[in-house]
């Protein structure tokens, strides 16, 4: 890598963001900057403590639970709903990951050490965060935008959980659409990060490989127990919710 290479491309890129999306005229066009200037800054560091924290699972296991906890946080703000969201938001993502990472390290599909639990472990946050969000954002917005079929359920004595049942579904399918498509065209359109890193690891080709498909698999996994978790608790629906950009929303 050349250093003077990355000083140039990395404030190019963050300016191309900021460009297309002034011109476009998009709501919160410095958030990407932010997130790119936020992102730099704590994987500098996290690059300075890993050489301690990668020989002690101790330590490891400290590290995934802040990581844990900062994905819930973003997660919750996205999908609103107050401290009762924060919690069903928690336990959702709980849910999907310790079932999939239980399975894959139970097995013996992968030895729990440190090197391991930390790489694969921090792919299924990351993933659950984005799974939980894409979920919850997209219940809300197709409840929003279904709003009169609810209340028609509702007036007919529906459940709250009745009425939304059939957009929760939908909202299911829509968050894991990018999972999907990203396994479907994995080798072929995506070249994954876990592969490239895997074989600039040390492993062989065939062993990288075997290691895609196992993460790819537990995030679809997970991210399918996540998605459906969430939506069993958060979809009972008695008010009408605003929308993305207007004030808390008013499901319960």
């Amino acid at each position: 890598m050349s250093w003077i290479g990355i000083a140039i491309a990395l404030p190019s890129l963050a300016l191309l963001s900021v460009v297309a999306l002034g011109l476009f005229g998009t709501p919160g066009r410095l958030q990407p900057l932010f997130a790119i200037l936020r992102g730099a800054l704590q994987l500098a560091l996290l690059s300075i403590v890993l050489g301690g924290l990668i020989t002690d699972l101790r330590w490891i296991i400290l590290g995934l639970v802040v990581m844990f906890a900062a994905a819930v946080i973003v997660a919750g703000r996205r999908v609103r709903g107050g401290r009762r969201g924060l919690l069903k938001v928690a336990a959702a993502m709980a849910g999907g990951c310790l079932l999939a990472g239980g399975i894959v390290f139970g097995s013996g599909a992968l030895p729990v050490t440190g090197r391991y639990l930390l790489a694969f472990a921090g792919i299924l946050i990351g993933n659950a965060m984005t799974t939980a969000t894409l979920t919850g954002r997209g219940f809300r917005m197709t409840v929003l935008d279904h709003w009169d079929e609810v209340e028609g359920w509702l007036a007919l004595g529906a459940t709250p959980r009745q009425a939304t049942l059939d957009l929760a579904r939908r909202a299911a399918h829509s968050a894991l659409v990018p999972l999907v498509d990203q396994t479907k065209t994995t080798g072929l359109v995506v070249l994954p990060g876990a592969f490239v890193g895997a074989i600039f690891g040390g492993l062989s080709p065939l062993q990288a490989g075997v290691f895609q498909i196992l993460v790819l698999t537990a995030l679809i996994g997970s991210g399918s127990v996540i998605s459906t978790l969430l939506l069993v608790l958060v979809g009972p629906v008695r008010q009408k919710p605003y929308d993305e950009y207007g004030a808390a929303t008013g499901a319960s």
